[in-house]
């Protein structure tokens, strides 16, 4: 099973982005997926965590996720040492920032830049999906694509798919 943990703040889309994730998992052949949010306040601005975990057969764990393969941050404002302890030994860190750091294991990218540029607006969720999708392989750009058209708004559409084409391109692993 492949898990990932999205930390972001409320309003940014973490969960959003976990579950177009799971969707665009259980598009493929033997796709299952598991996405839900954990937050305390709802309220704009909050710290929240969401998860999603994808297998090739049913998911029967629905706890949280306390060691992922994948952690991803929309905000690098809750990106501290303590990301390390929520990795799987292989595991990797997805992080939105301008920042760069040495090592294989923290990926970047300026998905606020991208967002800005593509959406208009600070909000980097798609971003990171198309970031996780370039590291890791696991989903297609079309799968997310079809994900993206199934579960969002028409007048979304076009500008949520162009920006994981660009975050895809731009990691370009």
């Amino acid at each position: 099973m492949t898990e990932i943990l999205w930390h972001g703040r409320g309003g940014q889309g973490a969960f959003t982005a976990a579950r177009l994730l799971g969707e665009a998992f259980s598009l493929s052949e033997n796709g299952y997926a598991l996405a839900f949010p954990s937050f305390g306040p709802e309220r704009r601005g909050a710290p929240i965590r969401a998860f999603t975990k994808l297998d090739d057969k049913a998911i029967g764990n629905r706890s949280e996720v306390k060691k992922a393969d994948y952690v991803i941050f929309l905000d690098d404002t809750l990106f501290g040492e303590s990301a390390f302890d929520e990795l799987k030994p292989d595991g990797r860190i997805l992080l939105n920032t301008k920042k760069s750091f040495d090592g294989k294991r923290i990926i970047t990218i300026d998905g606020d830049s991208i967002a800005q540029r593509i959406l208009g607006l600070p909000i980097t969720n798609t971003i990171m999906l198309g970031t996780l999708a370039a590291v890791s392989g696991a989903v297609s750009l079309d799968d997310i694509s079809a994900a993206i058209t199934r579960s969002m708004p028409e007048r979304l559409h076009e500008k949520n798919i162009a920006a994981v084409k660009a975050a895809y391109e731009e990691v370009g692993l």
